[in-house]
């Protein structure tokens, strides 16, 4: 085929997107070079705003890596997850970095950085090295975390205990975040409810927000008997010891936050009719909340959020999970033997979904 303006134009094109897909590992492992060497934590140490100097001084680097980080910072401006200016008056071109929306969650009371540490440590990055590979064996077999670590990831967190306080710290740092939003801007979720079990729910990060937040809703934890056994003593809500596949105890609504996407259809259905049978009938107020990804609900007209959706699906095959879009929803929820849900699309990539008995 003779080479066109239009021919070569729509190649070169064609490769700028195959680079943007093959390079786009670097700018993860650029946020996670960032973590590691607390560079929004040197700027916050500063006011917001800090010079290269002044980040290199106080994140201790060698005098010979600065040139190094200020090709780090490009990436990271460029990305977003931190802001540049030109340094006024000064003719050697200095630049004054800032905190943006983003970054500004890696510092402070709100801080998620434990969690993005957690998605970005080699651990979970390295099953997916294998994942072609992984893709031409037949299911049911081995999670892609099985495939590389030999074990499932809850027995590799239970015999490697700096990746199991790895794993809790991410998943509090995120529960935190997202449960602060939640009793803030969604607490209609939660009117009418006297008494609320959160199943699988940990250490009871997200019970003890909502109780302290809605002092009238008795809340309890459902998880299994060794995270019982770790759980905090001076706290009103009450933990039991259990099995979700075996049963739930009675309450007046159940609480599933990011439990049902590491699960099948199959296991997730036997999962919601034990909710469906510890709660009141609808009229009664009892009600199921789920906290998890509706791949496709949220702002459809951002390519970075679908974008987030359908990757985060990707990755949650690391346990053989899924992120389900609403028809999937609606399948394993009418199958359980549920009347109807609502579907509110109000946590960025994340919904709460209702489940009305």
């Amino acid at each position: 085929m003779e080479l066109t303006k239009n021919t070569t134009q729509a190649m070169l094109d064609g490769q700028l997107e195959l680079w943007h897909t093959t390079f786009a590992y670097i700018k993860s492992m650029a946020l996670k070079s960032a973590l590691d060497l607390r560079i929004a934590d040197a700027i916050h140490h500063h006011g917001g705003t800090a010079t290269l100097p002044q980040i290199a001084t106080k994140i201790m680097l060698h005098p010979s890596k600065v040139p190094c980080l200020r090709r780090l910072m490009r990436v990271l401006t460029v990305s977003g997850i931190f802001g540049i200016q030109h340094l006024a008056g000064d003719d050697d071109g200095e630049h004054v970095y800032g905190l943006t929306p983003a970054s500004r969650l890696l510092v402070g009371s709100r801080n998620v950085a434990p969690f993005l540490t957690m998605m970005l440590d080699s651990i979970f990055v390295s099953p997916f090295l294998s994942f072609g590979e992984w893709m031409q064996n037949e299911l049911p077999d081995q999670s892609l975390f099985e495939m590389k670590h030999g074990q499932t990831v809850w027995e590799f967190a239970d015999q490697n205990p700096a990746f199991g306080a790895l794993g809790n710290g991410g998943m509090v740092a995120d529960s935190n975040f997202v449960m602060e939003i939640v009793v803030k801007d969604c607490g209609d979720v939660f009117q009418g409810v006297s008494s609320l079990v959160d199943v699988a729910g940990g250490l009871g990060g997200a019970a003890q927000t909502i109780a302290k937040a809605f002092p009238h809703v008795k809340c309890s934890v459902l998880d299994l008997p060794h995270v019982v056994a770790d759980a905090p003593a001076s706290t009103t809500v009450e933990y039991i010891a259990g099995d979700m596949f075996e049963s739930i105890p009675p309450a007046n609504a159940v609480f599933l936050k990011w439990v049902l996407h590491d699960w099948g259809d199959t296991e997730c259905v036997k999962i919601i009719k034990n909710c469906k049978k510890a709660i009141p009938p609808k009229d009664a107020g009892g009600k199921v909340i789920i906290l998890d990804m509706v791949v496709g609900a949220g702002s459809s007209s951002n390519l970075k959020h679908q974008e987030t959706q359908v990757l985060f699906d990707i990755f949650i095959m690391y346990v053989n999970g899924i992120e389900r879009d609403e028809q999937e929803w609606k399948k394993i929820i009418f199958e359980a033997g549920f009347s109807g849900y609502k579907i509110l699309p109000v946590l960025g990539v994340r919904s709460i979904i209702e489940l009305y008995p």
